[in-house]
């Protein structure tokens, strides 16, 4: 299904080359030193991530799919969280943005130092908005041009009628997922944008969805950090912690459509701001993701924390398609960026 690598090598070198300069400009222009390219402002917990029984009243055939990698079995694991803001900028949280819940599984067995499969991690990321802007690399690729220009109206207006056309569109689509109502993470439902492996056939998309009980109280109107304070005062103060139930969605071409038409499933797993239609092709649950009360990492900690989800990536739930792939060189440039010039 993805294109050969080779292929994909100087749009990846553009893409990594934008998220630099972004992450280096924005670190200038707010005066602060570098943290990640986008998702910069967060807060981090502990967590358990409980996989459940998936042949529990369901028919063979369903229980089989579902049951691939660390779903094969029901089982608790430790679990780190990162809640945060999309927005490249340390913005104020009353500023409208997509949000983010990324986890990361640690698959090494509390009586014992080695890791299941060689693999120590499974980790996950979702975002507060069903698809990515970016449909496919060409739109990232744009994206990033623009992002390490000094001047975005003189980069745009150099590009082909063409590219400025996609351009727009990605910049439109970011605009429209950012007008999000200003709600506490622990309320929002999460989405992982793009597809993974489940097994040695299928291919899944991720969603996270809040406990209708999980506790809340009013986000306080003249701070900034609202978000992160609040989810901070639950975590030390509420009696029940939030919890977010874990689902996958198949891709299944023959039950899909897009404008009415069936797609091959290239289509689906290449176009990243084409959302699958949850009518035609549900998300079971699978597992459910629990805060731990107490247990807030500290402001370096959370620093140091990252998500990998290539790098860290049981086999059979490994990522899939270009945009992933792309993604996966910028992010870790990003990260070895800021790790290189920590606080």
């Amino acid at each position: 299904m993805d294109r050969n690598p080779s292929a994909d090598d100087a749009e990846i070198a553009e893409i990594v080359r934008g998220f630099l300069a972004l992450q280096a400009g924005t670190a200038a222009l707010e005066n602060r030193p570098l943290r990640r390219t986008t998702h910069p402002k967060g807060v981090c917990v502990k967590a358990v991530f409980a996989v459940f029984d998936v042949a529990s009243g369901r028919e063979p055939r369903l229980a089989s799919r579902l049951a691939q990698g660390i779903y094969a079995k029901p089982g608790s694991y430790a679990a780190t969280v990162r809640f945060a803001n999309s927005d490249p900028h340390m913005n104020s949280d009353w500023q409208p943005d997509v949000r983010s819940l990324s986890f990361a599984v640690d698959l090494v067995p509390p009586d014992q130092t080695e890791p299941v499969r060689g693999v120590r991690r499974q980790d996950y990321s979702l975002q507060s908005a069903p698809t990515l802007p970016f449909n496919d690399v060409q739109a990232f690729v744009l994206f990033a041009r623009v992002a390490r220009a000094s001047n975005e109206a003189m980069a745009l207006g150099a590009m082909p009628f063409r590219d400025q056309l996609l351009f727009t569109q990605t910049k439109a689509a970011i605009l429209q997922q950012q007008r999000q109502p200003v709600r506490p993470y622990q309320q929002l439902r999460y989405w992982s944008n793009v597809p993974f492996r489940h097994g040695a056939e299928d291919v899944v998309k991720y969603s996270m969805w809040p406990s209708s009980v999980n506790p809340t109280r009013p986000l306080e109107m003249h701070n900034a950090n609202c978000l992160r304070d609040e989810l901070i005062r639950h975590v030390d103060e509420d009696d029940s912690m939030s919890a977010f139930d874990f689902g996958v969605q198949f891709l299944d071409p023959r039950q899909m459509t897009y404008q009415g038409t069936r797609r091959d499933a290239s289509f689906w797993i290449e176009n990243a701001s084409v959302e699958w239609p949850e009518a035609q092709a549900p998300f079971y649950t699978i597992g459910r993701l629990t805060l731990v009360p107490h247990s807030t990492l500290t402001a370096e900690a959370a620093e140091a924390m990252y998500i990998d989800v290539t790098g860290n990536s049981v086999e059979e739930s490994a990522p899939i398609g270009r945009v992933n792939r792309a993604r996966w060189y910028a992010e870790v440039a990003s990260r070895k960026a800021r790790q290189d010039k920590t606080i």
